[in-house]
């Protein structure tokens, strides 16, 4: 008998990946189940990235192995864009890492940076992914609480009273999933004052800054140097693009070059024609984003009008592709997860799975027509 690694005993299958199943379940067997629980754009990525790919399927090298720092010409169209949306100004030959999708960055982050027994400040809630993959690298996760009440902002304050000799790595994620907490200047201001102190690398999960969010803002920006932080980004969500796993990740060379060492040890380099698409997206003119979110505000208000129906609270000011709201009295965000499901076939993320400040609270995601979100307010009345 073959035994699995140790490191696996504490990490579970990701939760999607299992209810998924139930879900899929549940279609086969003839219930219409509408999706509100995975962020997953169903809207298409633009034309015109469309076209850059398919011409450069035509390339002469499009089919052989790609530079492990991807082409010259992605690189600085990622410069481009962090010029031109946050005012951020990159080296792209030396502080920009082309990734196969932010999610695999945060492994190889995390294996450049951590040893055994390090450990790793990750947001309750958040992404679960922070918390896993510092387990299979055998860091220690220790969680800082967000709450409602602050805004779900960290309360370094609190942070400074801990015993913080031996975090190495810090989590953070603005515009926050899955709470749609705002990132703004003074809040990574503070972050980067906080990391310098105590020698912790600040990292910065950034794919949610261009969806219902009027100021659009990096880590990077206004900053001394970038020797203590990094930003990830994605072309996942702000251009439909999630399917093609194409990200980046932003900082100074030294930590790039930590980072690479181990990417070239996992990939042989992304494929050509991915990367032309990617670089035409990320040259696209505002206004794509302008229009992108005035689908997404109409889906907002009807989901806004779903979560009335449901007695559930939720907060003005979100910003990303998810609604974030509270749970009515006297349930648990799983029971009523499994209730919509079960009575209304209506699937939504419960909280929980965030952490354990995510208990009592529900996800909606705007990823789906504003015609199925209509239908599915309509069935709890039908």
């Amino acid at each position: 008998m073959i035994v699995q690694a140790n490191r696996l005993d504490h990490v579970e299958e990701y939760y999607f990946s299992t209810k998924l199943k139930e879900v899929r379940a549940l279609e086969e067997s003839g219930k219409p189940i509408i999706n509100l629980g995975v962020g997953s754009p169903d809207l298409p990525p633009p034309p015109q990235v469309m076209t850059a790919l398919q011409q450069a399927l035509l390339n002469p090298v499009a089919h052989q192995y790609q530079p492990y720092r991807g082409t010259t010409d992605f690189r600085q169209a990622i410069a481009e864009f962090y010029q031109n949306f946050y005012g951020v100004k990159l080296n792209s030959e030396t502080e920009i890492l082309p990734l196969m999708g932010s999610k695999e960055g945060i492994t190889h982050i995390s294996m450049a940076f951590l040893n055994e027994g390090d450990e790793v400040l990750i947001p309750n809630p958040g992404y679960p992914t922070y918390a896993a993959v510092s387990k299979l690298v055998g860091a220690s996760a220790v969680l800082y609480d967000l709450s409602e009440k602050n805004g779900w902002l960290p309360n370094l304050e609190e942070l400074e009273k801990k015993d913080l000799s031996r975090v190495k790595l810090m989590w953070v994620n603005y515009p926050h999933m899955p709470t749609g907490a705002a990132g703004k200047e003074d809040l990574f201001r503070e972050l980067k004052a906080f990391g310098k102190k105590h020698h912790i690398l600040i990292v910065n999960d950034n794919p949610y800054s261009f969806i219902l969010n009027e100021e659009p803002e990096s880590i990077l920006k206004h900053s001394e140097g970038m020797e203590g932080v990094l930003e990830l980004n994605s072309l996942s969500k702000s251009f439909n693009m999630s399917g093609w796993r194409i990200g980046m990740l932003c900082g100074s060379e030294k930590n790039i070059n930590s980072v690479l060492k181990v990417k070239t040890n996992m990939d042989s380099g992304m494929f050509f024609p991915l990367q032309a698409g990617a670089a035409m997206a990320l040259r696209l003119p505002r206004e794509w984003f302008k229009e992108q979110n005035k689908v997404y505000l109409q889906r907002k208000e009807e989901l806004v009008k779903l979560a009335n129906a449901l007695g559930c609270h939720y907060t003005e000011d979100q910003t990303g592709m998810f609604l974030w709201c509270r749970v009515p009295v006297g349930t648990t965000s799983e029971a009523f997860v499994d209730h919509l499901l079960k009575q209304y076939h209506i699937f939504a993320a419960p909280g929980f799975i965030f952490g354990s400040q995510g208990e009592g609270y529900i996800r909606f995601s705007l990823c789906a027509s504003e015609e199925n979100i209509i239908k599915a307010r309509k069935r709890l009345t039908a």
